[in-house]
């Protein structure tokens, strides 16, 4: 699927999808596991599928449309700026039956407000915020299945893509010569939906710079593990030493070596042999920028990014994506196909104007930059979205196997703290001039 074209048709279909795949995300967890542990980096399960629910009740039944509350509690059950995280488990939420049938009362009435408002640009901001918000939560439904060792959700496309998780060995990643320029940074005024910080397209000025071709790979990391990187102070910021030390890590987080010094992985509730040619996973910003010390390499900042992953970065970007992603998405890993990651070399056809392989899905990209605002930001409707994590997190681009297709475009910047290895992040490198 492509970036979504906002009609009313394909709302229809996304908003009917979005749902489809929230249910499919929790489908076959008990009572006990939809409230989960008491974690600072997920959300009873319970909790968030309502929550995302409330969002779009929030902003396109009431605010949008005007109607009433469709559930008089909500406010006090799932409005996730006035209720505090730690508290989230012990709300008196209603029954998980009760809970579906909420979230299908919101959907139905979203629906039917679709089909009898005049669907101007006002009112697709609001039904594609509530989409690509939901589509947001189902990346965090994923990782908190992660985190809590839940097994593999049930879904799994059709499509056999055995040939794209094989094991061969990566060549050497290479570097790719970007000439830089003047490029404008952000989004055009022209794009249907962008979300606040991304605004306004600005320009900057990117020098010369070689960055990989490929995200740095299992094979590339284990090399630094295995030369006892996590061990040497000398590779880590002051900060991130006491990260590392707190956690006790000697390796990414869901890694381990057995008696015979083979590596495996943890995918949600089973070790898996550890494949040398996928992109390394989970590892904080922390970990990227101290392999990156060890390998004498560097993060790309967000705008050497954004400049390297441009077809042309001299021109209007609306369309990138479509150049890139096919209609049935199989020139990226993105949108679950995969239900993991892939070889870093698979998708050769998303090799972009300068060379650069897969910018897009498999794994989100940490970039050197700590989360700004742009120059003249202001706060969208929902002013909570970007601009209490400013300063506070660093830049991610480019989406990773749980992203939805429909959201992604050349802007768009996800956020995360330094210290967070439970998301689905990995990095490529830049040369040290």
């Amino acid at each position: 699927m492509n970036y979504l074209t906002a009609t009313v048709d394909n709302i229809s279909k996304a908003l009917l999808d979005v749902r489809s795949r929230t249910l499919a995300l929790v489908e076959g967890l008990n009572d006990e596991e939809m409230m989960g542990k008491v974690l600072p980096t997920v959300n009873p399960l319970k909790w968030e599928i309502a929550h995302a629910a409330y969002f779009h009740e929030t902003w396109v039944l009431r605010h949008l449309g005007g109607q009433a509350a469709v559930n008089e509690k909500a406010d006090e059950l799932f409005d996730s700026i006035n209720i505090q995280h730690e508290d989230r488990w012990d709300l008196p939420l209603p029954s998980l039956a009760n809970t579906f049938e909420y979230m299908s009362s919101v959907l139905q009435y979203e629906l039917e407000l679709l089909r009898n408002i005049e669907l101007d640009d006002y009112a697709k901001y609001f039904y594609l915020l509530a989409l690509f918000h939901e589509d947001m939560h189902n990346e965090a439904f994923i990782y908190t299945r992660q985190t809590l060792s839940y097994p593999k959700p049930n879904f799994i496309k059709s499509r056999n893509y055995s040939s794209l998780q094989s094991d061969h060995t990566v060549n050497r990643n290479e570097d790719i010569s970007i000439p830089g320029g003047s490029f404008m940074l952000g989004a055009e005024r022209k794009n249907e939906f962008i979300f606040d910080n991304e605004k306004w397209a600005h320009a900057v000025k990117v020098a010369p710079f070689k960055i990989a071709k490929f995200a740095v790979s299992n094979e590339q990391y284990l090399e630094f593990v295995e030369d006892d990187g996590y061990k040497k102070e000398k590779y880590w910021s002051d900060e991130a030493w006491r990260w590392r030390k707190i956690k006790n890590l000697q390796h990414p987080v869901y890694w381990k070596k057995d008696s015979n010094d083979n590596w495996y992985v943890k995918t949600f509730d089973v070790w898996e042999s550890l494949r040398p040619s996928h992109a390394v996973m989970h590892v904080s910003w922390y970990e990227a920028v101290a392999f990156c010390k060890w390998s004498n390499r560097r993060l790309p900042t967000e705008a050497e990014w954004e400049f390297a992953a441009a077809s042309n970065p001299n021109v209007a970007k609306d369309n990138h994506y479509e150049k890139i992603i096919n209609p049935d998405g199989i020139d990226a890993n993105l949108d679950c196909t995969n239900l993991g990651t892939v070889n870093v070399a698979a998708f050769p056809k998303s090799d972009n104007a300068f060379g650069c392989r897969q910018m897009f899905g498999n794994v989100w990209e940490w970039t050197s930059s700590t989360f700004k605002p742009y120059p003249g930001f202001s706060p969208d409707w929902y002013s909570e979205y970007s601009r209490p994590l400013f300063e506070q997190t660093k830049v991610l681009r480019g989406g990773a196997w749980t992203t939805r297709s429909r959201m992604l475009r050349n802007t768009l910047r996800n956020y995360y703290g330094p210290d967070r290895n439970d998301v689905f992040a990995g990095f490529r490198t830049c040369a040290i001039s």
